[in-house]
């Protein structure tokens, strides 16, 4: 349970240094403009045994203050604010929003038994920007929340406008402030801002596509899966060892992802239900980019049963795997065209407007080193996303140990009794 939670303070951090002139306007890339309107949510939890050294709380929040201001003058666009055409940002130093706050429970409450409804109380925004007394938050491109529990442990929550940069760049950037704030500036990569060049913006007018679609209005709650070692190994063994399995070595991310679309599918009243896995770009072009190539650098593939009768757990593993490997340095040189890319897309949108589809949506942070992350007082004891305002949207996530998987499955409320009662028991094989 989240005790009592104060704000203490509330400001707008600019970068040490100003930006100079000539890097004033920030073209956004064609991605950019494809990715939905809404916060990416990061919460990084401390426990009060990591922070032995620490002095008075008060010094901690001025030390990430201050560390914050001095990286963000390497991350200079996170600082400015959309123009009026919606394809640059004007990186006028308008600042960060940072927010301390004090948390009257103790940490250890909070880990052992989360609350996905009270962790967003320590992210400063709503997914979609609104915050309380932030009459300019949906212009925001970066809010962060620090967070002091009583027992001296802390949590930083950090939100990240999709609109300019993915989960990779999230996490990158977070190492990146962590590393300054440790004295390692060193282990800093030099952003690269210039994706723009790759994938040039486009007028989206003509193809009828909005970003804000799949976005919901409806009361969306999000329940939080663990798949421990066995658990995985178990999926792994009834995926391959199956007769017909076309994958004798699905990974975590394949086995989990077909396990919960097998259920998407089961308690859906659509005929056909797809699979829609979002694939980091980065690795699959030629050259390859490294993770610092900072932006949206990701695409959705789509999985779909050819048939009725193959929508064993097996052939679903099958279907997630070509579908991801078809992700690769071809695929990019057509995205990077962007016309033929979006002629798809519209075709997709229109498709499942007329519900004769519904999709199910997943994506991978497994990768993502976010237990990395340290200030200076170790790593983080758990790292946690929250509720996102999308329905069937599940985001995989490694554990602490990195053995293990986190699901976080955002569904409709009304859908949460079928997933706990029907399939979330893994005393039953995948395959039974």
């Amino acid at each position: 349970m989240v005790g009592k939670l104060e704000i203490l303070s509330k400001e707008m951090i600019k970068p040490s240094s100003p930006t100079t002139p000539h890097l004033r306007n920030f073209s956004l890339s064609f991605l950019d403009q494809l990715a939905p309107p809404i916060y990416i949510p990061l919460i990084f939890f401390y426990q009060t045994s990591q922070l032995h050294t620490r002095k008075e709380d008060s010094q901690i929040y001025k030390m990430l203050q201050h560390s914050l201001s001095k990286i963000l003058s390497k991350f200079y666009p996170l600082t400015g604010r959309f123009s009026r055409d919606n394809f640059s940002i004007d990186c006028n130093d308008a600042g960060a929003l940072l927010v301390e706050a004090q948390v009257h429970s103790k940490l250890v409450q909070v880990i052992e038994k989360p609350s996905m409804e009270e962790m967003k109380a320590y992210l400063p925004l709503e997914p979609n920007g609104r915050g309380p007394g932030m009459a300019e938050a949906n212009t925001i491109l970066l809010a962060i929340q620090i967070n002091v529990f009583d027992c001296g442990g802390i949590a930083i929550g950090v939100q990240m406008s999709h609109k300019i940069a993915d989960g990779t760049s999230l996490v990158t950037f977070m190492n990146a402030w962590a590393a300054n704030c440790r004295g390692d500036d060193a282990e800093i990569p030099r952003a690269n801002f210039d994706l723009a060049s790759l994938f040039p913006p486009k007028d989206l007018s003509n193809f009828g596509f909005k970003p804000t679609i799949g976005i919901t209005n409806e009361t969306i709650t999000t329940r939080r899966y663990v798949f421990d070692q066995e658990k995985l190994k178990k999926l792994k063994q009834v995926a391959s060892s199956d007769p017909g399995s076309q994958v004798k070595d699905p990974t975590r991310v394949e086995a989990v992802s077909a396990f919960f679309w097998r259920h998407f599918i089961e308690s859906s009243k659509v005929k056909k239900i797809a699979a829609v896995h979002a694939v980091n770009l980065r690795p699959r072009m030629n050259p390859s980019l490294p993770d610092h190539a900072f932006g949206n650098l990701w695409r959705h593939t789509l999985a779909i049963p050819k048939a009725e009768g193959e929508k064993g757990y097996h052939d679903l593993v099958g279907y997630l795997r070509n579908a991801i490997r078809s992700i690769n340095s071809n695929y990019v040189k057509k995205l990077q065209s962007g016309d033929e890319y979006l002629h798809s897309l519209k075709k997709s949108v229109e498709l499942a407007s007329k519900e004769e589809i519904e999709f199910c949506n997943f994506s991978s942070w497994c990768k993502f080193p976010v237990y990395e992350v340290d200030f200076g007082w170790g790593k983080p004891t758990w790292v946690c996303t929250t509720t996102l305002p999308f329905k069937n949207v599940v985001i995989l996530m490694s554990t602490s140990c990195g053995e293990g998987l986190e699901a976080w499955v955002n569904m409709l409320e009304e859908d949460v009794p079928s997933f706990q009662s029907d399939h979330m028991h893994l005393t039953v094989a995948a395959g039974d």
